[in-house]
């Protein structure tokens, strides 16, 4: 690092590690595609079969005739659809016939005699269904196409188009709902979040870096590090993604641009910090950014190294899109460890002492050099963090309560996360003017919401009407149709079924085992019996979930304790913190919990949510930790613990609380997105990093260290040897 350090501080490695860096982003940007034009929202669901695919590969080779993505155009007329009305929709579906939507099929409603189709009314005469299948594995821009046009289609059958009529209007109106709906207005959120998302990341970067240090120059620093960092990343995960060697959804880019500029600017407010400290002390800014990087290098770059195992644990992860953020934030955190540690001291050191105008650090011998020169007494000004030094003295004089105060609030908080209540249910994340979801409670509210999503039971029988009667028979059934043969297998049925409830609620997707049981018993044939469907999928998703968590969780914690393990070289220490910032994760869902449920009435939270708040929380947590109780360690050899303690908590003390305010700040612009689950994981994972900024970081971790004395270097010999000798001398 002082090579490095060296080389970047000199008159011309700073000019090129610059030019370095503009020429990187240039060629990159010029030759490689974006991420976001490389956005693969029909990736794999999961990457090992499970029941509901092997459902769904049978049902598109074995009954292709009645396969495909459904898509519900649900009508709707508060006073009772007339004649009239029918008859318009009628003539909309001999328009649609005409104007060819590429890979649907239409059902032919023209062709229905009128009185055959007053039939399918629901019971109040108020709603009518008329479905229309996309070929299996249509892409989600082609169904978001033919969704337009048959939304334009609508323009010429009628005199106000019913997709733009609002549900109180009191005139005919239709929504395009059924999986096919659903998963168009699913892509369609995230994408509208992509440049809102940048631009308010930004933004609130920007702000606080304002109001910490109250410098226009620093404050576009990390800024400039960052966003060359990402002009960097984009392009690499664009040419990867179009290379087919990694796959990414506009989800992944979303949450990614947030690690990207909150763990970017951290890493950069470490490096910062350790400057202006040195430039308090050395005229030459070449010597100050030498000593910066060697100083403040390890802390970065084990921070990062941390956040990248445990981005790289997720390969394990059998769901899709676990599995896919692995790679893209893998790089990403380690394309911008490289610029924290060479353009943004490059910059430093280019710009020098005027980084920080107009509160300019200089030595007590440039203060009286420039009093002299302006004919002004000598104004000596060096920071004191006040508020840290006092967090200090408190922590070494009552390690005990300390401790014991931190761990009740942080438990209690944590027994709170066993009572949060989980959904995987799709349209619970939508707001609530979402065509899809408005089709959706007209559904529930005149028809049956079974209808949304029907459930396909898959078996090999030589009686089918038995197996249909004791579908029949379950009291949670509303609708059985008639068996399908197979195409090809006179033993192998399909029957469909319709819940009496939403298909897409935890409480359908716990039928599902007893429905396979219902069917198992039946035939007598355990290993012929598939459920698919959305509420089939759903069920997958919740078993492959839980399957994923037992095993990340515990490598995530196996990595990070190998690597806190071999960077302090203490097993005790590395014991608590891996414990600590465990605790601040569970504390966080209970907490995260309380605000959402009690505060904004969120009935259930997203059940992927544990699994991205804890490799966030626990990895960016940890870097906070790795930053003071480094700085602790290095005084320990000098000081005695406890007064090592108190400085080490007071010189960290600014840069981690800033850091992690701007960590915070940043996840939580998640929360202004319309996407529900964006807004739980970035309320549990800011309150996550806020808990380990403002508790476990300042108070419970140096008051564990405080209680345990020498023993916190345990077995490291040597620093519980000089520990003692410490302690002698301060004693006389």
């Amino acid at each position: 690092m002082q090579k490095l350090g060296a080389f970047i501080s000199g008159k011309s490695g700073r000019w090129i590690i610059l030019a370095a860096w503009i020429v990187l982003a240039l060629v990159l940007n010029l030759t490689l595609p974006q991420a976001n034009s490389q956005e693969d929202e029909q990736a794999e669901t999961f990457l090992n079969d499970t029941n509901s695919e092997e459902a769904a590969r049978i049902i598109e080779e074995e009954f292709s005739d009645n396969s495909g993505l459904p898509a519900l155009l649900t009508w709707y007329q508060e006073d009772g659809l007339t004649d009239e009305d029918l008859q318009s929709i009628q003539q909309f579906s001999a328009d649609l016939q005409e104007s060819d939507i590429e890979a649907a099929t239409v059902t032919p409603f023209q062709d229905i005699p009128l009185p055959a189709l007053k039939e399918q009314l629901s019971d109040d005469g108020t709603t009518l269904v008329m479905p229309i299948l996309f070929d299996n594995g249509t892409a989600t821009d082609t169904v978001e196409a033919g969704l337009k046009k048959i939304q334009d289609t609508a323009n010429d059958a009628f005199t106000q188009n019913p997709f733009e009529q609002d549900l109180n209007s009191g005139d005919l109106l239709v929504r395009a709902t059924g999986p096919a709906g659903i998963s168009v207005d699913a892509v369609g959120l995230f994408s509208q979040g992509d440049t809102t998302l940048l631009f308010g990341t930004v933004l609130i970067v920007l702000i606080f870096l304002l109001v910490i240090y109250r410098s226009p120059i620093l404050a576009l620093v990390p800024l400039i590090g960052v966003g060359f960092a990402y002009l960097v990343i984009s392009p690499i995960l664009g040419a990867l993604g179009k290379a087919e060697l990694i796959s990414f959804d506009s989800q992944g880019l979303a949450i990614m641009t947030v690690l990207l500029f909150g763990a970017g600017t951290d890493y950069c407010l470490f490096l910062i910090t350790r400057f202006r400290e040195n430039l308090w002390e050395m005229k030459s800014k070449k010597t100050a950014i030498v000593r910066s990087l060697s100083s403040a290098s390890g802390a970065i770059a084990m921070s990062g190294l941390t956040v990248i195992v445990a981005m790289l644990v997720l390969l394990v992860a059998d769901y899709g899109s676990i599995n896919r953020f692995a790679i893209p934030f893998g790089i990403a955190i380690f394309i911008m460890l490289l610029a924290s540690l060479t353009l943004v001291p490059a910059l430093l050191t280019i710009i020098g002492r005027a980084s920080f105008f107009p509160f300019i650090p200089r030595t007590e011998d440039m203060q009286e050099e420039r009093a002299k020169e302006k004919g002004k007494p000598v104004r000596t000004k060096k920071p004191h963090n006040k508020i840290g030094n006092s967090v200090g003295r408190l922590v070494i004089r009552h390690p005990w309560k300390i401790a014991i105060a931190t761990l009740v609030v942080l438990g209690i908080l944590a027994g709170i996360s066993s009572r949060i209540t989980y959904t995987y249910d799709t349209l619970s994340s939508f707001p609530d003017d979402m065509p899809s979801k408005e089709g959706f409670e007209i559904l529930t509210d005149h028809v049956n919401a079974g209808e949304l999503a029907p459930v396909s039971v898959i078996t090999e029988t030589d009686d089918p009407e038995a197996v249909r009667a004791a579908l029949e028979e379950l009291p949670y059934v509303a609708t059985v149709m008639d068996p399908e043969q197979s195409e090809s297998n006179d033993q192998l049925i399909r029957i469909q079924l319709e819940l009496d409830e939403n298909p897409y609620s935890n409480e359908a997707m716990a039928h599902i085992p007893d429905i396979r049981e219902t069917v198992s018993d039946t035939t007598g044939n355990t290993d012929s019996v598939w459920i698919g469907g959305q509420t089939s999928e759903q069920y997958d998703t919740q078993q492959v979930t839980k399957h994923d968590e037992k095993w990340i969780i515990p490598i995530v914690i196996g990595f990070i304790t190998l690597l806190l393990l071999t960077y302090l070289r203490s097993v005790t220490a590395t014991i608590y913190l891996v414990a600590t910032v465990l605790l601040s994760f569970f504390s966080a869902l209970g907490l995260g919990w309380l605000i959402l449920h009690y505060g904004f009435g969120v009935e259930a939270i997203q059940g992927f949510i544990p699994l991205y708040a804890f490799v966030f929380i626990v990895a960016l947590g940890e870097d906070y930790n790795i930053f003071m109780i480094s700085s602790i360690w290095k005084r320990s050899k000098t000081m005695p613990l406890k007064q090592a303690i108190a400085d080490g908590v007071a010189h960290t003390g600014g840069v981690i609380t800033s850091a992690g305010l701007i960590l915070a700040a940043t996840f939580a612009v998640l929360t202004t997105l319309p996407i529900q689950i964006l807004v739980h994981f970035g309320t549990i994972t800011a309150i996550g990093v806020l808990l380990d900024t403002f508790l476990v970081r300042p108070f419970l971790v140096p008051a564990i260290t405080a209680i345990l004395g020498k023993w916190a270097f345990w077995p490291w010999k040597k620093r519980i040897q000089q520990t003692e000798e410490n302690e002698q001398k301060a004693h006389g």
